[in-house]
């Protein structure tokens, strides 16, 4: 029996996404990336004496707005509350936060797998919270245990977030994996949340713990910090998982910790012993009001939720045909849900346009670094057009590759690269003929094989004789005419 069977991997995450505000959470600074360190501060963000926090209420609408998304129970009463801790990017030796009156509870999203098969997982709760600042430290070798120096930004701190907390209902890193891009769509789609991940927008924790298949009770968990993609997640579980597995086959003693993911080594180190609620000390926020949402409140930011990605998805499975998994695919984001319905509607050939998005424009996206969908020169209306030289013919799926190239780098009208580039397909029945006669004639061996009922040795053959039309030829004529020719 191999690790696999014999342990149950369970698996929690913690998702904080910064949220779209103008400004703070608890004050009026500027909510931006990117300025000169230490700019956007004041002394309500740097913890001065006498500084008192006013709440942004448009951090209320968009947690109210993210729960909704993510089929939250929202609170009719909800406060903040006190987390105490010292930390240097925490001038103020506690975090304003929510404890055990957050304003969602009970949600659950959807994940889809390759195979289209759908799991529910659960969502505690999501609750606001104000950032920490941004330590930066100063090394040598890239390792924090190894900085010299560490310095502080506080622009980051007091930036709201969103935090996000699973039930602890994932088995796999793919669980991981499909439930972290499901979030980051939600949060997309209602323009909550950018979750640039290289901004630092979308941060995850991850709480990884085995036991044995049939305990009811659960392991010992390790949380894992400093994953700044999607696939560190994944890999970071990965080796957690198997870390966790060996210790327990060896005997050994799993402690509760904090470890860091280091991508360049591929392993986890401690970082810290993991702390429990009891020792951040909560306790109310005594400088804000309890926060009431009535129902008319969350009605009016519910009427603002726009199709989901779920529903988008379950919409072209039925609308479209396309199988689960591509219709997952393409409602990842809206741009590019945006680009297939244009391509889908004006081709009238929605899963020729599936193939086309995502395999050859994801392709080529990824090749150059391009993740705006709006920013490529293949436009909706040009691919389209590709489309139906494909469908009428005009145009093989093998001269498409190329005429695609020339689109992507160009942005030229197809039609006029099969022009300028004398790619029209051959459908004459007597010009395919004399180029069949050729390499039948150059191929004497080959077709004596097949006439002796090696019917595999066809393929050889055609592939010649396209590659003497310089791919232009017919494939359909061409195997016809080819089986006619040799009485298969």
């Amino acid at each position: 029996m191999s690790l696999k069977e014999k342990y149950e991997i369970v698996i929690g995450l913690e998702v904080h996404a910064e949220l779209n505000t103008k400004t703070k959470i608890f004050c009026g600074c500027k909510n931006e990336f990117g300025a000169e360190a230490n700019t956007y501060v004041c002394p309500n963000c740097l913890g001065l004496p006498g500084s008192l926090p006013v709440f942004n209420k448009q951090v209320l609408h968009h947690a109210v707005k993210a729960g909704l998304a993510l089929n939250c129970t929202i609170a009719h009463k909800s406060k903040f509350d006190r987390k105490n801790y010292y930390y240097p990017d925490l001038p103020k030796a506690y975090q304003i936060s929510q404890f055990d009156m957050p304003i969602a509870v009970k949600g659950y999203l959807d994940i889809v797998n390759k195979q289209g098969e759908k799991k529910r997982l659960g969502i505690t709760r999501l609750h606001m919270e104000e950032d920490a600042g941004k330590l930066i430290h100063l090394t040598k070798t890239g390792q924090i245990a190894d900085a010299e120096e560490s310095l502080v930004d506080y622009n980051r701190g007091g930036v709201p977030l969103a935090e996000i907390v699973s039930e602890p209902d994932m088995r796999s890193s793919e669980d991981a994996y499909l439930y972290l891009s499901a979030v980051k769509a939600i949060l997309k789609y209602t323009n909550v949340s950018d979750c640039n991940m290289e901004e630092g927008s979308l941060r995850c924790d991850a709480n990884i713990s085995i036991r044995p298949f049939g305990q009811e009770k659960l392991g010992v968990k390790v949380e894992v910090k400093n994953m700044n993609s999607f696939n560190n997640v994944r890999k970071a579980i990965d080796y957690e998982v198997e870390r966790q597995m060996q210790m327990a086959e060896a005997g050994e003693a799993i402690i509760q910790e904090t470890r860091l993911w280091d991508a360049g080594k591929a392993k986890t180190f401690s970082m810290r012993g993991k702390e429990g609620a009891h020792d951040y000390r909560y306790f109310p926020e005594p400088d804000l009001p309890i926060l009431e949402t009535s129902a008319e409140y969350i009605n009016t930011i519910k009427a603002e939720l726009p199709e989901l990605p779920l529903q988008k998805a379950e919409r072209f499975i039925s609308q479209y045909g396309l199988p689960a998994y591509d219709a997952g695919v393409l409602t990842s984001e809206i741009p590019l849900a945006d680009y297939f319905e244009k391509v889908a509607k004006l081709s009238a050939e929605p899963k020729l346009s599936s193939n086309w998005i995502m395999g050859d424009l994801l392709a080529k996206m990824n090749e150059a670094g391009e993740a705006d969908i709006e920013k490529v020169k293949v436009t909706p209306e040009k691919l389209a057009k590709m489309l139906g030289l494909i469908k009428n013919a005009t145009i093989s799926g093998k001269i498409a590759k190329t005429v695609f190239e020339d689109m992507y780098a160009t942005g030229n009208d197809p039609e006029q690269i099969v022009k300028e580039k004398g790619l029209v397909q051959i459908t004459d029945t007597k010009a395919i003929e004399e180029v069949i006669d050729k390499v039948i004639a150059a191929n004497p061996a080959i077709v004596a094989e097949i006439k002796g009922g090696k019917v595999q040795a066809m393929g050889f053959m055609t592939g010649q004789i396209m590659k003497e039309s310089k791919g232009k030829a017919n494939p359909q004529l061409v195997n016809e005419l080819l089986k006619k020719k040799l009485g298969v």
